[in-house]
């Protein structure tokens, strides 16, 4: 009788265990805590990465050291989860957490929570100051089926802008992703549309996060199964630069990337049954 009962739970760790990663390196499988990763950034000269929880979580941010389980917490007192989906970091020290997680395409109260220093804050908890902001092209909520492509779970902050990356979410999406440029500084904004990044017409295919190396000249763009990898850009022309377009030999709920330095990445998936939840290296170089 005991052998039926552990099976199931046998199942599960081998299936954990025998897993192909294929390119990826597993780092560790992450603390239950942050069991739907969203969003994660790590800072130049830091041992910690920094990450979120999906929707309805904590108004939590989470600092974990690669290899540990122990987790730093900051709470950020004047912020709610409604959707956190992407994390940014400027050259000054500031975090930025995306609330503009829009899988009906219906939000309109989407908003950036900016956060000083994590690193050098000993209270564990922060007020953040707030970038709230609508789309240009966006008027109806939701639009049509076909016209769903306002989403949001990427973006990444260059030059004193912050971009965003649309997930495609309309009936036969053909793939593309738009990209718009929104100021970095608190108050009421619209995010101007500047242009368009074009993935295949997968749902595996769409863009799920962003980051940009610390030198400021390369853009990386997450899916669940590749990557791109964006060099020799002009100003905020991301589609005009060179491109290389990397397949990981995984597919999972992956939703976060960052640099861990200027030849390889982090990265993490979102558990689902029994996969997912880890901590993955690449390399780029």
């Amino acid at each position: 009788m005991n052998h039926f009962r552990i099976a199931p739970f046998l199942a599960i760790f081998l299936l954990w265990s025998c897993e192909d990663y294929g390119q990826l390196k597993k780092i560790q499988h992450l603390p239950a805590t942050v069991k739907e990763v969203s969003g994660m950034e790590k800072f130049p000269n830091s041992d910690l990465i920094w990450m979120i929880n999906d929707s309805g979580n904590k108004n939590i941010l989470y600092g974990l050291k690669p290899g540990n389980s122990t987790l730093k917490t900051l709470e950020i007192t004047n912020a709610e989860n409604i959707d956190w989906e992407a994390l940014a970091r400027d050259t000054s020290g500031n975090l930025y957490i995306g609330d503009f997680g829009n899988n009906r395409n219906k939000r309109e109260n989407l908003v950036i929570y900016k956060v000083k220093n994590p690193e050098a804050n000993t209270s564990g908890k922060s007020v953040a100051t707030k970038i709230f902001f609508d789309l240009e092209d966006q008027t109806k909520f939701p639009p049509k089926k076909k016209k769903r492509n306002f989403d949001i779970e990427a973006f990444t902050h260059l030059n004193g802008k912050l971009y965003l990356f649309t997930k495609n979410r309309s009936r036969k999406s053909n793939g593309m992703s738009k990209i718009y440029r929104l100021p970095d500084q608190p108050g009421a904004h619209t995010a101007q549309l500047i242009g368009e990044f074009q993935t295949c017409a997968k749902t595996s295919c769409r863009i799920t996060s962003a980051s940009v190396s610390e030198d400021q000249k390369k853009l990386i763009l997450l899916t669940n199964k590749s990557i791109y990898v964006i060099t020799d850009f002009k100003n905020d022309d991301f589609a005009g630069g060179k491109i290389e377009h990397l397949e990981l030999g995984h597919i999972s709920q992956k939703e976060s990337v960052c640099f861990k330095d200027s030849t390889s990445l982090y990265l993490s998936d979102e558990q689902s049954a029994a996969t997912g939840r880890n901590l993955y290296e690449f390399s780029i170089n």
